[in-house]
């Protein structure tokens, strides 16, 4: 089925006006945002705000980030095609997409299991194949499949927690929003290197917590 011509052109102004005005440089991260339906992964009363410049809510009284941000945590973990991910919040599935296009393989775990099948379905939908899906305490990681040479998470801890710096490889990427709700959170870049652990300080932002649940 064609895709609605609409759809196609918000995305290309989305990514033109809100990514490339604003410094985002890698291009495939620009191809993965061009390409991806964003509609497909909010609820249907929003599609025709899913590529406007803020973040929107979906169920679970989680959110979708607004693109850039989306777009800036993916353009600061440095992807390969080679790049083993790990993510923690699921959320809509959409920054998951994102990834599985640049990278080898994606392990996305979600905590809110009608929020993970829900992504689960949509992602599925679109046919990707290297993505791995877990319902499970975030803070816990996915410690069977570790090393990453990535992680990515999308839901803010008050600190940074030992179990997934624990699971990054040697010279691996992490970014992460730290913070309380309703509070100034900050994300940050953190690089492995051997026992040391060297944090960035990126930008100001706003995440849902991340939700610490014994499964």
């Amino acid at each position: 089925m064609e895709e609605n011509k609409k759809f196609i052109e918000l995305r290309h102004n989305m990514v033109v006006s809100q990514l490339i005005n604003r410094n985002i440089k890698d291009t495939n991260v620009l191809d993965a945002m061009e390409k991806i339906p964003r509609h497909l992964f909010v609820d249907k009363n929003y599609s025709n705000e899913a590529y406007s410049d803020y973040p929107l809510p979906i169920i679970m009284g989680q959110t979708i980030s607004q693109p850039y941000i989306v777009a800036l945590m993916t353009q600061e973990l440095e992807l390969t095609n080679k790049d083993k991910i790990l993510e923690i919040g699921t959320g809509s599935g959409y920054q998951t997409a994102i990834l599985a296009e640049i990278a080898k393989e994606v392990f996305t775990v979600e905590t809110i299991n009608e929020l993970l099948i829900k992504a689960q379905n949509v992602l599925e939908s679109l046919d990707y194949k290297n993505i791995y899906f877990k319902n499970s305490d975030g803070y816990k990681g996915w410690l069977e499949e570790a090393p990453f040479d990535k992680i990515i998470v999308t839901a803010a801890p008050k600190e940074i927690p030992d179990l997934l710096t624990g699971q990054l490889k040697n010279k691996g990427i992490m970014l992460i929003p730290i913070g309380f709700p309703g509070q100034t959170q900050s994300l940050f870049k953190v690089t492995k290197f051997g026992n040391d652990i060297i944090k960035e300080e990126i930008c100001g932002v706003a995440f849902v917590p991340l939700i610490k649940k014994e499964l």
